[in-house]
């Protein structure tokens, strides 16, 4: 799994809702041609957030026909008969490799992360420049991207999120109510969305928990149990006050000041996910002390020879123990 983020570039807000939408068209097709499966996503109006799964590339290729038969189920009828003939030509003239170079521009495409975001996004860039009738980048780097470990704490705690963006950013306070995110769409009835939901849950153990039932316990795991109460309620409604200038004061009673000396000024998983966390995007590595070391080691020739782990805690927040790849110290939540 891995999380990924892409930004437009000069951060300009430009994506709207046509635009939104061409991209999702877009991201559901390059994703069943590549053979990767999107968990989890939010389109932003000047960046995206993907949590993608990539499963191993199979040993065998596909072979000629299947290869001719899945460019058709996605790229239509046309194209297939075209790449179909063009291979039949060669082989007709002997040119068996010019031939397997043709078959084999298409098979590189699957299984492959990288693959899979430069298609999309110059799939999509065409589409904009062509629609805004302008020249040039849309999007300011290649993209980035952080291994998240597929076990519950850390694919949960990506996904949700990813999924409250909007609710960062102050479009919404329920992430329900934002129509370009994984959970709003699942939310809507988006039969992917709530297979990507069903795929989290898988995860916590709860195999056999589909539809509403899988909806409900990865909303219990996004908000965290003890923070969807009358509390979390009044904060939202300081926050709208603050938001629309209005002066808000409220003294801290002693019960909170113990409550905050008892956890150390750690930030509950709801508070947490309300910030920017960059460990989420830099940390090159998120999930168990062990998978972090187990990454680590099989990429030992890339680090220098003082360092003797991988894993580090990472910090500022209850993340359930996690770690990451690499030691952030500064601006960690923000």
């Amino acid at each position: 799994y891995y999380h990924c983020v892409s930004r437009v570039v000069d951060r300009r807000f430009a994506l709207g809702d046509e635009e939104k939408q061409q991209f999702l068209h877009f991201m559901r097709l390059y994703e069943k041609f590549c053979q990767v499966r999107v968990v989890s996503y939010c389109l932003m109006s000047n960046h995206f957030h993907l949590l993608v799964e990539v499963p191993a590339k199979p040993e065998v290729p596909m072979s000629e026909e299947n290869l001719i038969k899945h460019i058709g189920s996605c790229h239509g009828k046309l194209r297939a008969q075209m790449i179909a003939e063009e291979v039949r030509q060669y082989r007709a003239v002997g040119a068996h490799e010019a031939a397997q170079r043709v078959l084999d521009s298409y098979w590189v495409r699957m299984h492959d992360l990288s693959q899979f975001m430069k298609t999309l996004k110059q799939r999509f860039t065409q589409w904009f420049n062509k629609k805004h009738a302008r020249r040039g980048t849309l999007w300011e780097d290649r993209y980035r991207s952080t291994l998240v470990q597929g076990e519950a704490n850390a694919l949960t705690m990506v996904s949700s999120y990813i999924d409250l963006n909007p609710v960062r950013a102050g479009l919404v306070t329920d992430p329900k109510d934002y129509h370009w995110s994984s959970y709003g769409a699942a939310v809507a009835g988006v039969k992917m969305a709530i297979k990507g939901i069903e795929t989290v849950i898988a995860h916590v153990g709860q195999v056999s928990a589909k539809g509403m039932k899988a909806m409900g316990l990865y909303r219990v795991a996004m908000y965290g149990t003890a923070d969807i109460g009358d509390e979390h309620v009044q904060r939202l409604k300081r926050e709208a006050t603050a938001a629309q200038g209005t002066r808000y004061r409220r003294g801290m009673a002693s019960a909170e000041i113990e409550k905050e000396r008892a956890r150390a000024g750690q930030l509950t998983r709801w508070e947490m996910l309300h910030c920017r966390v960059r460990y989420f995007t830099a940390g090159a590595v998120i999930g168990s002390r062990a998978y972090v070391d187990a990454v680590f080691e099989s990429q030992r020739h890339r680090f220098g020879g003082t360092r003797t782990d991988g894993a580090r805690p990472m910090k500022g927040a209850d993340f359930g123990g996690l770690c990451a790849l690499r030691d952030l110290r500064s601006k960690v939540l923000g």
